[in-house]
């Protein structure tokens, strides 16, 4: 609605027309009854009376703010009607009428859920849920990690080498870990025939990728999940198997590297804009890591030939000296 009601008295205000002239005080009382359905919600009563009477409370304050909030949105539908059939939209306004638009079809979803959810005390499927109007791609992203339960964006696999180069990478869009798995390997060997081996999280387990693999695989690290067979302890507590496992955590090294180095928050906009970011923050850190080789073949070049120099000085130092004596 903040966005809708600034944008619609901007186009307004272009269009001579003064049905907005007020939409500053409209922009406060909307976040005001917002506020206040907010702050009834953090009460934190314990009697079952005093618990029924605010929930009375907060379905009344959410009440209110959808009402005004669909009186906002009705007045907004009537503005751009009129401007629409006087003519007075220009081309550059009608791509502003475009945007107000999705903003208005965001309002009508937002407010239907609040009705839903608050008022008829429905629940709301996950996949109806929207968690950002300006990127829609965002997906709520469960963790189960101590400190950070919960994230938003949209995940991104990387399989690294033992050069720590990442060979591949696959932005998951509404996909999960054991959905990709294949998929990455598959595209990896097609680009690198060598690769032989591959360590994975329990995350990316499932029956058909523990076969599915291991057609493309000579060495599988893929932990499986629950209670293990004899013959999967086994295989897990194998010398391979152990120390696979143990070097696999040094992929935490690539994803802190790329979220240092800016992947933490994509500037781009759309998930062509998030795919192509991603891409290139990929690229800058294998370039980064080629830098980081040369620099390191430097330091030991010159330190081997600074370590000569000092010795050949000490030798002829000892020379003199024996001369001397």
């Amino acid at each position: 609605m903040r966005k809708l009601i600034t944008l619609i008295a901007r186009l307004s205000q272009d269009c001579g027309l003064s049905a907005w002239r007020q939409h500053a005080y409209n922009l406060r009382q909307i976040k005001a009854l917002m506020r206040g359905a907010q702050n009834k919600k953090r009460s934190k009563a314990k009697s079952p009376e005093q618990q029924e009477k605010n929930t009375a409370l907060i379905r009344l304050a959410h009440q209110h703010y959808v009402e005004l909030a669909q009186q906002l949105l009705n007045k907004a539908r009537s503005t751009l009607t009129q401007m629409r059939e006087a003519g007075w939209v220009e081309p550059l306004q009608a791509v502003m009428a475009l945007e107000i638009e999705g903003f208005m079809q965001h309002a009508d979803r937002q407010i239907e859920q609040i009705v839903r959810r608050v008022i008829q005390g429905e629940s709301i499927a996950h996949e109806d849920k929207v968690f950002s109007i300006f990127e829609p791609h965002t997906e709520w992203i469960s963790k189960g990690k101590a400190g950070v339960p919960v994230e938003l964006g949209v995940k991104v696999c990387i399989l690294e080498d033992q050069h720590q180069f990442i060979l591949h990478h696959q932005v998951m869009a509404q996909q999960t870990d054991d959905q990709v798995a294949c998929a990455m390997v598959a595209q990896a060997k097609a680009r690198f025939p060598s690769l032989n081996a591959c360590s994975f999280d329990k995350g990316f387990h499932s029956p058909a990728n523990q076969i599915a693999l291991k057609a493309h695989l000579e060495q599988l690290t893929l932990p499986r999940k629950g209670r293990l067979s004899e013959a999967s302890k086994a295989l897990e507590h194998t010398d391979t198997f152990v120390r696979a496992r143990r070097a696999h955590s040094g992929v935490e090294s690539a994803i802190n590297a790329l979220e240092v180095h800016g992947l933490d928050r994509c500037p781009d906009h759309g998930i062509h804009g998030f795919k192509r970011y991603v891409a290139l923050a990929v690229v800058a850190r294998n370039i980064h890591r080629i830098g980081a080789i040369l620099w390191q073949r430097e330091e030991a070049s010159n330190k081997r030939r600074h370590g000569g120099a000092r010795r050949g000085d000490r030798d002829e130092r000892e020379a003199l000296y024996r001369q001397a004596a």
